[in-house]
């Protein structure tokens, strides 16, 4: 049963989150020009394309492939530039969560369409793995090989599932970067992006008949929304939603399932909008804080996790008690969660509309 949560009219919000302080920028010397070397990140696939064709992008790839595993993934939270350590935490390893996998196979696609085929065998057990980690019922877990408890789950959670659906699309299609892979690893590709996309389209939760919006993470086995960590509850989700939808929106010839799935989930970002506040940044107690204020005219924010019976926003903490308002939850969480945010605004705004007019859908107004 769904905590029960009071109405919508008495919430009081007060977010806080920790920034990371300022960098302190260093000039060079004079006459000298800066070319900061690369650091592990999203932003290794965002470099020009001729820079993936340099010795030093090659030395970068071989790096990388040094922190595969056995089971042929990758490690999250984790600097694959640097050389692997001894004492790695094992508990990293062989992950979708964070990037893991995903990141690393994206970066060395790019070296080996600019011509370094020394990181293909890496690339290819990579992909394989991901291919193998699919579940009969054509979602991905956080951790393959599976470890129990929820990880096991279904893990759309910060994206996972996602991004290995993206990928997995552009193989099969065989978009740069990825037009070098073999037509038998582009086929099953296919069939793994059909089969999670059929997936998606079995857990949208239906509420009073209706299309509504996903939970971060769903059952293995039933398919109901499901627990992760103490504080992240059966739910419909504010945020990942929103990436499951960017997703069924970039299908190139969507099934009326899948168009209806995203007309569904749209409304239900729209109904659950919270209109008229702002999140502002302060100090608390010398600690980084920020908080959410009445703003008649601004807005809308999302809570991440709505109840999935009254679609109330729901706050909580690790003692996993549902509360309105996250000022009631504790101030460790409020700084190291995301409880709310605008995940959904420029979809609404931008993206959705950009997709009915691709389709040949009549436009909203």
């Amino acid at each position: 049963m769904s905590p029960h949560i009071v109405p919508i009219a008495t919430l009081a919000l007060i977010l806080s989150a920790g920034t990371a302080a300022p960098a302190c920028a260093v000039s060079p010397p004079q006459g000298e020009s800066q070319s900061p070397a690369p650091s592990w990140g999203s932003q290794i696939v965002r470099r020009p394309a001729a820079w993936y064709g340099t010795e030093e992008a090659r030395r970068l790839a071989a790096a990388v492939s040094l922190h595969q595993s056995a089971e042929g993934g990758w490690p999250k939270n984790t600097d694959l530039f640097a050389a692997p350590r001894a004492d790695a935490d094992p508990g990293l390893a062989n992950t979708i969560d964070n990037d893991g996998t995903t990141l690393p196979l994206d970066f060395l696609a790019r070296v080996i369409t600019a011509g370094d085929q020394t990181a293909r065998p890496a690339f290819e057990r990579g992909l394989d793995y991901l291919l193998k980690a699919q579940q009969p019922n054509g979602g991905w877990p956080q951790f393959y090989p599976l470890r129990g408890g929820y990880y096991d789950q279904i893990t759309y959670n910060d994206d996972a599932m996602v991004r290995v659906l993206h990928l997995l699309q552009a193989v099969a299609e065989g978009r740069a970067p990825y037009g070098f892979v073999d037509a038998a690893r582009r086929a099953r590709a296919a069939e793994a992006v059909q089969a999670g996309t059929a997936l998606i389209l079995k857990t949208q939760v239906r509420r009073d008949g209706r299309l509504t919006a996903w939970c971060a993470q769903h059952d293995a086995v039933t398919l109901a929304p499901a627990w992760a960590r103490r504080f992240e509850p059966p739910s419909l989700s504010g945020n990942e939603s929103v990436g499951i939808v960017r997703f069924l929106m970039s299908i190139d010839q969507p099934s009326p399932e899948v168009i209806a799935a995203v007309e569904g989930a749209v409304a239900w970002f729209r109904s659950s909008a919270l209109p008229d506040f702002r999140i502002e940044s302060l100090q608390t107690d010398g600690k980084p804080d920020r908080r959410v204020v009445a703003a008649p005219g601004e807005g809308p924010i999302w809570a991440r996790f709505y109840d999935l019976e009254t679609n109330q926003p729901i706050f909580m903490g690790r003692d996993s008690v549902p509360h309105a308002n996250l000022a009631d939850i504790e101030q460790e969480r409020r700084a190291g969660y995301n409880y709310v945010g605008t995940w959904p605004a420029n979809l609404l705004k931008t993206d959705y509309p950009a997709w009915r007019a691709r389709l040949g859908l009549p436009s909203e107004g």
